[in-house]
């Protein structure tokens, strides 16, 4: 188990000495679509909603009762309809979704141009020793920006659990959150919704450098069965 605590520390002294803290301007009340309806978007709906903002679930079956529970705790301006509705009238798009299905549903959404694609998700393999690794060769918010070229595509909340977005109090201290894209003023947005619930952006990038943000889940999630949970904390040098 040292030898993976001590790739750990590595991976978060390099990151910490090439990254700069993220300075975010508080962001306007905008309509944020949450395409999928499990635990990320269980997490951090009802949180985005007590920012201000229009949350509204897009799911395969929104009159489910699981769906209708999650509109309801998550506020009066809530709803649920289609994916590809939701993403239609929304500034923003969370893809709460399984990794392995994120090219077949960003192809049903529609046009994306102009909006924000937040992607928390993590493409794996599982090896013989049960540890988490690459699944391709391409990080897949790599595989959005070349989906849909005209949008924003911003990595974020992929590093940590969803019951740490839910309650980052519970983590014991301030945790980070990486972020990676190509446009900054959307960087700040997401960067906006970061704070606004409790935890820390930080811009780690350009979208090149999202595989190497997927890989610091790898670490999180291997250290976390052999263990050795922890959360990331990279705090910008003054």
């Amino acid at each position: 188990m040292r030898p993976l605590l001590r790739v750990c520390a590595a991976v978060v002294a390099v990151v910490i000495a090439v990254a700069g803290s993220l300075q975010s301007p508080a962001a306007s009340a905008e309509t944020i679509a949450i395409i999928g309806t499990d635990a990320v978007a269980d997490a951090l709906g009802p949180d985005f909603a007590t920012l201000g903002h229009k949350v509204v679930y897009g799911s395969r079956n929104p009159d489910r009762d699981k769906v209708r529970e999650l509109v309801k705790r998550t506020g009066e301006s809530a709803a649920a309809m289609g994916q590809a509705e939701a993403a239609a009238g929304a500034e923003i798009v969370v893809l709460a979704v399984p990794w392995d299905v994120i090219e077949e549903v960003v192809n049903s959404l529609g046009d994306l141009s102009g909006k924000i694609i937040i992607d928390p998700t993590n493409p794996r393999s599982v090896g013989e020793d049960g540890l988490r690794w690459y699944a391709h060769e391409i990080s897949n918010a790599e595989i959005l920006q070349q989906l849909a070229p005209n949008a924003y595509v911003v990595k974020a909340f992929n590093t940590m659990s969803a019951s740490t977005m839910r309650e980052p109090e519970t983590a014991g201290g301030p945790v980070s959150v990486p972020l990676v894209g190509n446009d900054l003023k959307a960087k700040q947005t997401v960067a906006a919704l970061i704070t606004g619930i409790g935890l820390e952006p930080i811009d780690l990038g350009p979208v090149r450098y999202a595989r190497i943000v997927e890989g610091m889940y790898y670490l999180r999630s291997n250290a976390r069965m052999s263990g050795h949970p922890f959360n990331y904390h990279l705090r910008p040098q003054p």
